[in-house]
């Protein structure tokens, strides 16, 4: 139950992130950088009477609708929960914390400001298995029918977003929504490869039983163990490799250091890990 809350909690904390974007640094700027909050900031130019956060709600619903009906049932909770926690944070600000002009003339320092704050919070709600829905929705039906890779449909919805509000506020503006689109994409990746940052590390140590039941016993993970020779003195020795994030890094060089000064380690950065308790092949 306390994982449960804690998850939802850091959801709604990244809803919140997103949110402030869309709201403080978006929406006053008329930068509709793609997604269903760009959408909304254009039908709101062209709507007045509802606000963008109304059109979030209205446009979410709707996607989320369209998309059991082509998809079937296949999107999780949290990832529901997320969209419409999004869509109604933007609309709370806009009724409670209203912000009717720019906070300077200067469009590019606000776009990055507020893409930063937007990566953490989407870094967030990644990191919990999780997504804000929308135009993601469009992507998968897109890779179903049409067998488009998601991420390609993705950025050529929030490209298209983009393109329009060229029509709509000019070139100048519509040239900033460009840029936030890749700029989006840029961060929010840097942001989601600093979460889930994993390293992996290979050790060789005469103490390596000691090692191998501090990985297994003391952090939970699991471990790979081989026989290796010494091309000088062709003793047969253990290689352990593991795969760790930051905190259990700094526990196992501790452990080590305490057991065997003359260990012997290696520490790699991994892009990407696929299979077993990491992220799924299919």
């Amino acid at each position: 139950m306390l994982h449960h809350i804690k998850t939802y909690l850091l959801i709604t904390l990244g809803a919140l992130g997103v949110a402030t974007h869309v709201h403080f640094f978006l929406s006053p700027n008329s930068l509709a950088t793609g997604g269903v909050s760009g959408l909304s900031i254009l039908m709101n130019h062209l709507v007045p009477d509802l606000s963008v956060g109304m059109f979030m709600i209205i446009l979410n619903a709707v996607l989320l609708l369209v998309g059991i009906l082509f998809l079937g049932p296949k999107f999780g909770v949290k990832t529901i929960y997320a969209s419409f926690a999004l869509s109604l944070a933007v609309w709370a600000f806009e009724r409670f914390i209203p912000v009717t002009e720019p906070f300077s003339q200067d469009i590019l320092i606000q776009l990055i400001i507020g893409q930063c704050i937007a990566a953490a919070g989407m870094g967030l709600v990644f990191h919990q298995k999780a997504s804000t829905g929308g135009t993601d929705i469009i992507a998968m039906i897109l890779n179903k029918y049409f067998s488009m890779e998601v991420g390609k449909a993705v950025l050529i919805s929030d490209i298209s977003i983009a393109l329009f509000s060229v029509a709509l506020f000019g070139p100048e503006i519509g040239m900033y929504a460009i840029f936030g689109v890749i700029l989006n994409g840029l961060v929010i990746d840097y942001t989601l490869q600093t979460f889930e940052a994993k390293k992996e590390i290979v050790i060789i140590s005469k103490e390596s039983e000691m090692i191998r039941a501090f990985i297994v016993e003391e952090i939970g993970k699991g471990a790979t163990i081989h026989t290796a020779r010494g091309a000088f003195t062709s003793d047969e020795k253990e290689v352990i490799t593991t795969i760790l994030g930051r905190k259990d890094l700094l526990k196992l060089k501790k452990h080590v250091g305490a057991v065997d000064q003359k260990a012997f380690i290696t520490v790699h950065s991994m892009k990407e890990i696929l299979g077993q308790d990491f992220k799924s092949l299919a």
